[in-house]
């Protein structure tokens, strides 16, 4: 982005996804945007391999992740994905896609509460976080509209529909990770977040 800035027209930031998409592909050995989308667009994103968009979520919507002090390789974390998959699995984790999406875009957290489940991946790396599932129990105990892993592991994360149920559920988290013999740093921010930005450099102090 700094860079973009300097251009005598810079581009647009869908313009810059594909660009930042070989990036991705130098530093992690694959073209994945999901990282990149909410870091251009800010907040939740629909990511491709061609377009970004979007999605509204109502702000006082927030995310609680704790992140606990353990390593979980991405090799370890992919190879858990290997073998063969039903039909059906994919099946319900598209229908669950779909009626996340659309609570999104109604705002309606019934909605979200119901499609905030994975089927695919969730059981196949949940072994691989140690106390997972009591950290998920504790994101739900303080109503959380589901709570699964992050990316590859090791955080964990839930929805809520405001600040301070985040914040208790981020306690109840981080003390089901201890429960565990697991140290963890916990994060609390809106879903709708803000993207990356451009800041002037501070002037060097006398």
């Amino acid at each position: 982005m700094a860079a973009n800035a300097l251009l005598e027209q810079p581009l647009s930031r869908e313009a810059l996804y594909r660009f930042a998409l070989e990036g991705e592909a130098v530093a992690s050995g694959s073209r994945h945007g999901d990282n990149l989308g909410p870091m251009l667009l800010g907040g939740l994103v629909l990511a491709t391999h061609e377009r970004l968009l979007r999605i509204p979520v109502p702000p006082a919507w927030h995310c609680a992740l704790v992140h606990p002090h353990c390593v979980l390789e991405t090799r370890k974390a992919r190879e858990a994905l290997a073998g063969n998959y039903a039909l059906g699995e994919f099946v319900a984790q598209s229908a669950n896609l779909a009626l996340l999406l659309a609570g999104c875009f109604r705002g309606d957290a019934a909605l979200v509460r119901e499609g905030l489940k994975d089927v695919l991946v969730e059981p196949r790396r949940a072994p691989l976080v140690p106390g997972f599932i009591r950290v998920k129990q504790a994101a739900l105990d303080h109503h959380a509209f589901g709570a699964s892993i992050s990316g590859g592991g090791p955080s964990v994360f839930g929805w809520y529909a405001c600040r301070a149920d985040a914040d208790a559920a981020a306690s109840a988290m981080r003390a089901a990770f201890a429960e565990a013999g697991l140290d963890s740093d916990t994060f609390v921010a809106p879903v709708d977040g803000p993207a990356a930005t451009l800041v002037d450099a501070l002037p060097d102090e006398a």
